[in-house]
């Protein structure tokens, strides 16, 4: 607005784009009310490039403190999780050394299947040897201990390592079913743990 005009004359006032572009300048009127000096094309245009990155998945640039996933979506206030959609940076209440969530676990080691609890799994299974995590299933060793006995017939001695048998395959297809990688799951219960105990 010029600072000799009026509210009423700068009203009457048809603004034109200020775009620029390979023609040369636009001479597109401005809409009425448009918070810039830009016709809608130009709009449109700057939009886009702004956008260009808003909602893509990509690597984060540090883990995600709520479940340690690598992998985020930007957005212009910043980056969220793709796994747990916390909003990396953010740390809740307490931080995350505080947050436990225990899970029964299944690994696969050759043709042995052990079936453990922890509320560190990432840390505990750092210290097993095995073939393939298979499954992980919300519980504390309650429900672990129900597991045993569930599979016990099949228990090779008195530990956590059972016989592969067809119960106990389908029980972990069940656990598995419309999961990628269990860590997944763990993650969404972790974000799900932050979320109400903050």
């Amino acid at each position: 607005m010029n600072p000799t005009e009026s509210p009423r004359q700068t009203s009457a006032r048809v603004a034109v784009c200020r775009g620029v572009d390979a023609q040369g300048a636009c001479t597109a009127p401005v809409a009425q009310g448009a918070e810039l000096d830009l016709c809608l094309r130009h709009h449109l245009i700057a939009y886009d490039w702004v956008a260009r990155d808003v909602g893509v998945t990509d690597i984060l640039p540090s883990p995600c403190l709520a479940c340690g996933s690598r992998l985020g979506v930007r957005y212009p206030s910043g980056w969220l999780c793709a796994v747990c959609e916390w909003k990396v940076g953010d740390l809740p209440d307490g931080g995350v050394a505080s947050t436990r969530v225990d899970v029964v676990y299944y690994l696969r080691a050759g043709d042995r299947i052990k079936i453990g609890t922890s509320g560190n799994p990432r840390a505990r299974l750092a210290q097993l040897s095995f073939d393939e995590l298979l499954a992980f299933e919300r519980g504390t060793r309650t429900l672990e201990h129900r597991r045993h006995g569930q599979f016990g017939e099949h228990r090779l001695g008195g530990g956590e390592w059972f016989a592969v048998h067809d119960a106990l395959l389908a029980h972990i297809d069940e656990l598995r079913a419309g999961v990628d990688d269990p860590w997944n799951s763990y993650s969404l219960w972790v974000s799900q743990h932050l979320a109400v105990h903050g």
